[in-house]
């Protein structure tokens, strides 16, 4: 079994995964560093929780926006517009994860 060590928003973890898989890994570790950047680069101070709910977010959006175009190929549509950036997207990142945590919490209390 293979192992990697990398570091994402300033903390180290050693990943395990199949002999081989180790560039993958490293490279997936890369995009989710990339989204860290991004993150801070819009301000605001995040613990290491709500930082990587921001970058799961992101992640989860990208993931969508392929699936969405996956359906249009396969329906031989035409790829959709890009959308323009949305410049409050921190500001919409944030009261996103302040609703999930307050879910999270009201679960625990339950």
């Amino acid at each position: 079994m293979g192992q990697v060590t990398v570091r994402v928003n300033g903390y180290q973890h050693t990943i395990g995964c199949k002999d081989g898989e180790e560039a993958h890994v490293l490279d997936l570790v890369q995009q989710i560093e990339e989204k860290v950047r991004l993150i801070r680069a819009m301000g605001g101070q995040f613990s290491e929780s709500r930082m990587l709910l921001h970058v799961a977010l992101l992640l989860a959006d990208e993931g969508a926006d392929l699936r969405t175009e996956m359906v249009r190929a396969r329906a031989g549509l035409a790829p959709a517009a890009p959308a323009a950036p949305d410049p409050q997207l921190a500001e919409r990142l944030a009261r996103i994860a302040e609703r999930i945590e307050g879910l999270a919490q009201t679960l625990d209390r339950g």
